[in-house]
């Protein structure tokens, strides 16, 4: 059991920056993929980034490749989102998610959520 908390979220300018957290409580934290995901009002949740176990693997979207940055701290059991240049369309609750799986998992592999943290980017 993995239990996921996010931070960091906010009101905010585009063209600005936000770096979102999310920490786990669970002894699997450091063996798991971590992913990000994204849910706009109306749409389906969206992958963002995920980073395997020891955050040499990641990967990012196309839709915000070279915007969205994802890291890890095992020693915290956190795993970051920065993100810069936000854009109104980046709009959304950011969740965290686990996968026992590479950072090719399928959403329905992603087993633990968090409750999400809303960003909201002004024009």
């Amino acid at each position: 059991q993995v239990q996921l908390v996010e931070s960091g979220g906010g009101l905010v300018q585009a063209g600005g920056s936000l770096r979102l957290s999310c920490t786990a409580a669970g002894r699997t934290f450091s063996i798991a993929t971590l992913g990000w995901f994204r849910q706009a009002p109306g749409k389906e949740r969206e992958f963002v980034a995920a980073i395997n176990y020891n955050g040499m693997n990641t990967r990012v979207s196309d839709s915000v490749k070279g915007r969205f940055t994802i890291s890890r701290d095992n020693a915290k059991n956190t795993v970051y989102l920065q993100i810069n240049s936000l854009k109104p369309e980046d709009t959304a609750v950011y969740s965290c998610a686990v996968a026992y799986n590479s950072v090719y998992a399928l959403l329905r592999e992603y087993i633990y959520w968090g409750q999400g943290t809303q960003v909201t980017v002004s024009s």
